[in-house]
This record gives structure tokens, sequence and C-alpha cells, in this order.
């Protein structure tokens, strides 16, 4: 993924007044202002959240292009202040430094953030999205719309790798939180059977309880007997030991990041694992935070999203052509769309 381009930019942030620490990474404007969203979580040092913040914003390069956004790639990573702070102080900070880049960055939530906060980052800029709905207008949490072109795809993975249906397959899904939860939502409707790992008691008992899910440990979901792998919480978790163990033969996620390294992507590929890219499958909520920023009609999302399954079909089928791992390929489409560039993009000719 960082095969591509060292980043345009990045940006410290450092507010002690508020508490807010962390970065915003510019990672390419080729295809218009830099688009991902704003994480706050709790990292051990100013180096970790730096080196996650770059992995995101290159992240989002590759997805905006495959999802023929009219946007690059960025992403903000803020450090969680020690309690107590004043958390509507720390987004009025945020939001005054995404107004200071003057549009090249676009924030939405992401993990440890939501709509509250990005209203209050409203307050200080108009380059966010992720905001409460209005009229026909699109908005509100993008966690469902994530949930769905993952499980768009996942029909995919599934009917190519092992030709079945979902309703003939165990998923095993790490992590319940918004996007999982609603995953699951999905795919228990389409009868698949359930194994879940969550670290919060509270969401993995109504999980269990909604879906009629087995629970496991974090540590345990990814050897688990199933025939999808989905990560749903935070990147790295196929490393070379977990994809050795893996008795899943599709992977097919919402998480971010999904592979510690470049040489994990190529380790399932001969195992004889799909693993579907994640910056193809878990496009769709920034396809819905895109529609509102660049004021598109609620009505092109959901089109748009299902859109994720048939790129993810464009991204197998070139793997299959080129015999390289669906990682490379996906790689390889998103760069070829990055070269080609567009100019930044101009809200009001793109609106739709």
């Amino acid at each position: 993924m960082n095969e591509l381009l060292p980043p345009e930019a990045v940006v410290r942030l450092d507010d002690p007044q508020t508490g807010l620490r962390g970065f915003i990474v510019l990672h390419s404007t080729a295809l218009g202002p830099a688009a991902g969203g704003c994480r706050l979580w709790h990292y051990a040092d100013e180096a970790a959240a730096s080196e996650d913040a770059l992995r995101l914003a290159a992240g989002m390069t590759m997805k905006n292009a495959l999802a023929g956004l009219p946007l690059g790639g960025g992403k903000a990573v803020l450090m969680l202040p020690e309690a107590p702070f004043s958390r509507s102080q720390l987004f009025e900070a945020f939001g005054r430094a995404v107004a200071a880049l003057d549009g090249r960055y676009v924030t939405a939530e992401d993990a440890g953030t939501s709509v509250e906060d990005m209203a209050v980052v409203a307050g200080r800029t108009a380059h966010v999205a992720g905001l409460p709905r209005q009229g026909e207008r699109p908005g509100g949490d993008p966690s469902p719309w994530t949930a769905r072109g993952v499980f768009r795809a996942m029909e995919v993975a599934v009917a190519r790798r092992l030709g079945k249906s979902l309703a003939e397959v165990t998923v095993a899904v790490q992590g319940v939180g918004h996007v999982g939860m609603a995953l699951c939502e999905l795919l228990h409707a389409a009868g698949a059977r359930l194994v879940i790992a969550e670290s919060r008691s509270e969401l993995a008992a109504r999980a269990a309880t909604r879906f009629g899910a087995v629970l496991v440990s974090s540590r345990a979901i990814s050897g688990v007997r199933a025939d999808v792998f989905a990560p749903c919480a935070l990147g790295g978790v196929l490393n070379v030991a977990t994809a050795t163990s893996l008795q899943a033969k599709v992977v097919c996620g919402a998480a971010n990041n999904q592979l510690a390294s470049a040489e994990v992507g190529e380790l399932l590929a001969k195992r004889g694992v799909l693993y579907a890219p994640d910056y193809v499958v878990n496009a769709g909520g920034i396809i819905n935070v895109a529609a509102e920023y660049l004021g598109w009609s609620e009505a092109v999302v959901p089109s748009r999203v299902d859109g994720v399954a048939t790129r993810l079909g464009e991204v197998l089928d070139l793997a299959e052509a080129e015999r390289v791992s669906p990682a490379r390929a996906a790689a390889l489409l998103a760069r070829e769309v990055i070269v080609q560039g567009r100019q930044p993009c101009d809200k009001a000719r793109l609106a739709a």
C-alpha cells in the first residue's frame, strides 16, 4: 500500500490548552482533497500515533481511488487525552486545525469519534462530513454503509472461493462495534452462522443474544473453524502467525490495514485463502461521506455502495489473469487510477 508515494504533508497537532495531540496526514490530493476520518484512540506515544496515521492515510488514497471518488486520501489521528478533558473543546481545536488547511483535507468520524463530535468540528470548518442528515441529503453515521459494502463484497468472495451463498457459511467476526454489529445484522438476516469476538462484554452479550452467535476470545477468533474471517476491529490482525493458523478460506472484513505487511497478502494467496482487500470492500462509509460533502442526492448512495462488489470482482479477475494475489491486483488498479489523475474536484460540477 505504501508503495505509492510518500505523503504530501504531515501536520502535527499540539494544543496543550485542550489536550489536542496528534496528526493530520495528507497522503495524496491527486484526485481531489485528501479525505478520511478522524480517529480518537489511546496510543502509547506520538510515534505510534504517527505510524497509524500514515498507514491509514495511504489506505484512504487507495480506497477513494478504487471507489471512483473525486477525492484523495488523508487521515486524522488524535491521541486520547488523560481524563478529565473537555471533548467539545478538543474537537473545536481540531476543527480549527482542519480549517487552517483551507479545504485540502476533509474529515469525518472514525473509530472513537461520532456524529456529535463532527457537529462540533462543523462549528469551525465547512470541510467536514458525517453530520446529522438534513432532508434528502446523505449524512449521519456512515457505519451502516460500510457494513453494507462489506456484506455485498462477501457475497462475491464466498461465491468465487466456496461456490456457496452466505446462508451456507459460518462467519467469524472480530469486533462488533458500529460497523461489526451492522454487518452481523445483515449476515444474520441472510442466514449465516456467526462466531463473534468482542472485548466489550456488554456488546458481546448483546450480539450473542441477538444473533445466536458463539462467543470466543479475540485471541482465538482468527483460528476458529469458519468459512469466512471478517476482521472488524483495528488493523494488523493478519500477520504471519495468524495467517498461517487461519482456517477460513475467505477473509473479508471492515477493518482498515488488516495485513501487518505486504508479505502476508502473498502468504494468504499461497495458502488458497481469498483475501478481499480491505480498502476495496470497506469503502461504503466514505462513499456516503463523499455524497454528503459533494452534495449528491441520497438516492445515489445505495447503488454506489453496492458497486463495491463489482469492484471486488474486477480485482479478483485481474488477480487471476495476472496470476498475482488480490492484494497486489488491488494495488495495481488503484495506482492506475491515481497516476491517470484528475483535476481537484469541483463540488458544484460534480453534484448529482
